[in-house]
Order: structure tokens, then C-alpha cells, then sequence
């Protein structure tokens, strides 16, 4: 596996991102084109519509199929880091800290934490800035 870093580390995958998002969009023009002429020529409305309803109904289910789960990882990620910033220093993380700055942190090494974590409460870091700031990144090899 590619060692990770902070300008590879974002998860993308064309099969989703690109071929299936291309796939709805291009449903969903079509179908759009359908309701237009068959609301022109009086007729197969009813379809027109139902065709336009379900190109719809995958554009929300393209963007929640999504949204679910990055809702829980980002509360494993609190989670996790919590309890390792707890068994570092045995107190628990800032709450002070934003959930964006924790998710950031989640690729510091242990001995770069609490230092991390101090600086961007000070600072107010950006995630972005935070993962800058790693000198040592710790990859994340278990994500889907």
C-alpha cells in the first residue's frame, strides 16, 4: 500500500464519485426530457412523472448513501481519539477542540498529540493546518 500523507489521504472513489454520479445525472436529464415532451404531446404524463421522481429519488440517495456513514466514522473518530488521548495523558480530549481538529488529529503519532491538540486550541487551527503540522503522519490503513 502507498504510504499515506496529507496530500493523499482523501478517500476517492471513481466508481462512485464519477461513473455512478454520471449515470444519475445523465437519468436524471433524460428524464427530465421525457417529462418535458410528454407533458407537449399529452401524453404518457403519468410515467414522465414517475421517471423524474425516481431520477430524484437517486440524486438524494446518491448524497445520504454518503452523509450516513461519515456521521458515524466521524463519532468513532471522536471516540478513538478520546480514549487514545486518554491513555496518553490520562485525561480526557478538550471538548473545546472542534470535531473537524479531532478528525485532523486522528493522524498524529502519539508522541505529536497532546503538543497538536495544544496548538490548535491555541492557534485555532483548521484541520488542514493540523494536518500540515504532522511531522510524522500515521496512516489510516482500516477505512473502506
Amino acid at each position: 500500500m502507498q504510504e499515506q500523507n496529507f496530500k493523499n489521504h482523501a478517500r476517492f472513489d471513481p466508481l462512485f464519485h464519477i461513473v455512478l454520479l454520471g449515470i444519475i445525472l445523465a437519468l436524471t436529464i433524460m428524464s427530465i426530457v421525457n417529462l418535458v415532451s410528454a407533458f407537449n404531446q399529452g401524453s404518457g404524463l403519468l410515467q414522465g412523472v414517475m421517471l423524474f421522481l425516481i431520477a430524484i429519488a437517486l440524486i438524494i440517495s446518491f448524497f445520504k448513501i454518503r452523509s450516513f456513514p461519515l456521521v458515524v466514522q466521524d463519532r468513532v473518530i471522536r471516540a478513538e481519539e478520546n480514549l487514545r488521548y486518554f491513555a496518553i495523558t490520562g485525561k480526557l480530549i478538550d471538548p473545546r477542540l472542534t470535531l473537524s481538529q479531532i478528525i485532523a488529529l486522528r493522524f498524529a503519532p502519539d508522541n505529536e498529540l497532546i503538543s497538536l491538540a495544544d496548538r490548535a486550541l491555541k492557534e485555532k487551527l483548521s484541520n488542514s493546518d493540523i494536518k500540515k503540522a504532522i511531522k510524522d503522519w500515521k496512516a489510516d490503513h482500516h477505512r473502506a
